[in-house]
């Protein structure tokens, strides 16, 4: 069954494009499928068609007929979802590594949109066939909070805060290094010019993106880190941090896995390669009710792999304190804390912008 919607243009939005202004109201449409809808005569403006690079005008009225989504394949599974709230309008689950937010080319099956389909089956249609309800995602291996639309007047609200950046998002990770104990990362996201899976914080076409960190606990050669997101960019955390020297631990495609075979111990080493993906974990998501407008916030607990990693951190960390206290070798509480100079003034794009800030310079 076909669903129609109505946007008024407002003055912010005077003089844009029409194809520009619905991909803007309606994330869960690609340019390509706005421009043939408005081709189909789907979109009019005012009553009547228009052609998608007609300039909007304050207060004119665009109507969008979406039709009803085709069916490309996509099944319900019944895959156990830990359920962190839920109401008619949205659900928030915990999602844990491994688990594919939505299906791609050649991978119909095994993701989280299947198995919430299972869970809410009047989810399909909603923001894309193939991304039902979908308003932000998660790294396969990144585990943690997401949110989910259940209908069309949520998946706006929400993909509004995400556009505007007003969504609250902490991770926690485990990053290489010492970090100062706060600071942040401000450089443009694009594609990688030459690995395709990859992403780059010195594109030659980027978009903006601002990551913050916080020190939350200090080991020898690691950093237990919480970061804040202004932005949310495709592996923005991963590739803001490994381009300043501090990559995640674990992480296969920014440098996380490999600089873990340069560290000693033998047994610390063995011990943090039994965590098979990325240390980061989306721990916390805050964000306004689409229906009710009440200010919302969801926690969740490092999983049980990555506070493993802390723990033998922690413990390794004792070890050698206590092995330099019997031999009569001084150790400082707090490990040095040198600073990374970013030789990359020759490159053709600029280094990624780094403010660091000490806790006991504020």
């Amino acid at each position: 069954m076909n669903s129609t919607v109505s946007f008024r243009v407002h003055s912010q939005d005077s003089a844009k494009r029409l194809d520009v202004f619905l991909s803007q109201k309606d994330p869960g449409l690609s340019r390509s499928q706005i421009k043939r809808l408005i081709e189909a005569g789907k979109v009019q403006v005012e009553g009547r068609k228009a052609k998608a690079g007609l300039k909007l005008r304050e207060s004119e009225v665009v109507t969008l007929t979406r039709p009803e989504p085709q069916n490309l394949g996509v099944e319900a599974e019944a895959i156990p979802l830990k359920v962190l709230h839920e109401d008619r309008h949205l659900i928030v689950v915990e999602k844990p590594a491994g688990l594919v937010v939505h299906p791609g080319a050649g991978n119909r099956s095994g993701t989280l949109v299947n198995a919430l389909l299972h869970r809410c089956p009047d989810l399909a249609g909603i923001g894309g066939v193939l991304r039902p309800g979908i308003v932000h995602r998660l790294d396969k291996d990144t585990s943690g909070v997401l949110v989910v639309a259940k209908d069309d007047p949520a998946h706006r609200s929400l993909s509004d805060q995400f556009r505007k950046h007003t969504v609250r998002r902490k991770y926690l990770g485990i990053v290489f290094g010492q970090l100062s104990d706060q600071g942040q990362v401000d450089a443009p996201v694009g594609r990688h010019p030459t690995q395709r899976k990859k992403m780059s914080a010195r594109p030659r076409k980027g978009r903006e993106a601002r990551t913050h960190w916080r020190v939350l606990e200090r080991f020898r050669s690691f950093n237990l880190a919480e970061f804040r997101l202004e932005t949310g960019r495709t592996h923005q955390i991963r590739v803001h941090l490994s381009s300043i020297g501090h990559p995640i631990l674990g992480d296969p495609l920014y440098g996380g896995r490999k600089r873990l075979a340069s560290i000693e111990p033998l047994s610390l080493r063995q011990g943090l390669q039994r965590l098979k993906r990325q240390a980061l974990h989306a721990a916390s998501l805050g964000f306004v009710h689409p229906a009710s407008g009440e200010a919302l916030k969801f926690d969740s607990p490092l999983p049980a792999d990555i506070r493993e990693a802390v723990e033998l951190l922690r413990r390794m960390d004792k070890e050698e304190k206590t092995g330099n206290s019997e031999r009569g070798v001084g150790n400082s509480e707090n490990p040095a804390r040198p600073r990374k100079k970013i030789g990359l003034e020759n490159c053709r794009n600029p280094a990624p912008s780094v403010q660091t800030q000490d806790e006991d310079k504020v």
